[in-house]
């Protein structure tokens, strides 16, 4: 059933180590003259712990619970891979670059990594040949417009920038105008990190997101949430508010080497039904991966 492992799979498989041995350290342990119900028992706990979700823990147990008729142990983790392989095969969807300029505003609340993972994406898209364009939205916290600089340097980016504490709508603008101006392939659209809670602060998301779509119909292109898989069901609350406000088109999962809480992707999936872009499994460029159901599963279990 599962396809060849992609070149790189080594440092997703190191990146989720610590939810691996989180989900199957303690169910491996149970295998030695244990029954098939301890084993599962033991499996969704390992599950819930590692914030897959009740749901999906229980879903996942109870399909392995009917498919396992028998007790064969030696096809247990073929049957898990499986199980998990399902939920998330309906999120795999790439982010494909189709306009001209495309457009992605970036979303998350602070501390996800979310000026990171722009300077990865525009450090990607330069290197396949594409022209890109930042866009320092988040104009309130301090040093994030001098972030977003070091990161357009490093990839060879221009970015648009007005001075801390100006509009972000203005920002849009003007990033939007240079855009179509310069004939760039993508323009990448920083945002202030901001409580999903604060209902102020996602209205003015909303007034970013009409003012680029009001300029380039169909704009933002993607609309791309940043989420630390080690706040687990918070990402999960995250992801749910934000879409209510302004309507999330993909996710990028970042942190994912340094928690045990990996498992919050599989709840994101069956709940959501949000394309998962991108995993974030270190700290370098090469380690925001597209995300692939196949490999993450065989990473994963």
């Amino acid at each position: 059933m599962f396809k060849k492992l992609k070149a790189g799979f080594e440092s997703l498989k190191a990146g989720l180590a610590r939810t691996h041995n989180a989900i199957m350290g303690s169910v491996e342990s149970a295998f030695t003259g244990e029954s098939r119900e301890v084993v599962l028992e033991r499996l969704e706990e390992s599950l819930i712990m590692s914030d897959v979700g009740v749901k999906a823990a229980t879903e996942i147990v109870d399909g392995l619970r009917t498919r396992m008729v028998g007790w064969d142990s030696s096809k247990f983790k073929e049957y898990l891979k499986e199980s998990v392989y399902n939920i998330l095969k309906e999120v795999e969807r790439p982010l494909e670059i189709k306009e001209r300029p495309f457009v992605i505003m970036v979303l998350g609340v602070n501390g996800v990594g979310k000026t990171t993972t722009i300077g990865k994406l525009a450090a990607r898209y330069t290197a396949e040949g594409k022209t890109v364009l930042l866009a320092a939205g988040d104009t309130f916290r301090a040093a994030a417009i001098e972030q977003l600089e070091g990161w357009g340097q490093r990839a060879g980016c221009p970015v648009i920038r007005q001075a801390h504490g100006g509009d972000p709508g203005a920002v849009a603008f003007d990033a939007i105008k240079a855009a179509t101006a310069r004939g760039a392939d993508v323009l990448i659209l920083d945002t202030a990190g901001r409580l999903h809670t604060k209902v102020n602060l996602m209205e003015e998301l909303k007034k970013v997101q009409r003012v680029v779509s009001r300029e380039i119909p169909d704009a933002p292109h993607e609309n791309l949430l940043v989420l630390d898989a080690s706040t687990g069901q918070n990402a999960l609350s995250q992801a749910r508010l934000f879409n209510e406000a302004v309507g999330v088109t993909g996710i990028a999962l970042t942190k994912l080497d340094g928690t045990a809480k990996g498992g919050i992707i599989v709840a994101i999936a069956r709940e959501l039904k949000i394309p998962i872009r991108f995993v974030g499994v270190g700290e370098t460029v090469d380690d925001l991966k597209d995300f692939d159901a196949n490999d993450f599963v065989e990473a994963l279990i």
